[in-house]
């Protein structure tokens, strides 16, 4: 996890169950509470480095990356 979803679960990393996207983020959701939920329908959500969504399979050796917007500028 990243910035803000990194600040609202409090940790940058976890192992959780689930056989799918949303299976592990809805464990995350439970796991971290409602400012973790409130700061996920801004990210965006990888795994193993590709786009992914709540239907995308994961397996016990894959990534899941929870990435907020982020703002830069010079």
């Amino acid at each position: 996890m990243f910035a803000s979803a990194r600040e609202a679960a409090g940790t940058g990393r976890d192992q959780l169950d689930g056989a799918t996207v949303g299976e592990v983020l809805a464990a995350a959701s439970r796991r971290y509470g409602q400012r973790f939920v409130d700061v996920l329908p801004t990210c965006r959500i990888w795994v193993n480095g590709d786009d992914a969504d709540d239907s995308t399979p994961v397996g016990d050796n894959d990534e899941i990356a929870v990435l907020p917007p982020v703002s830069g500028g010079m």
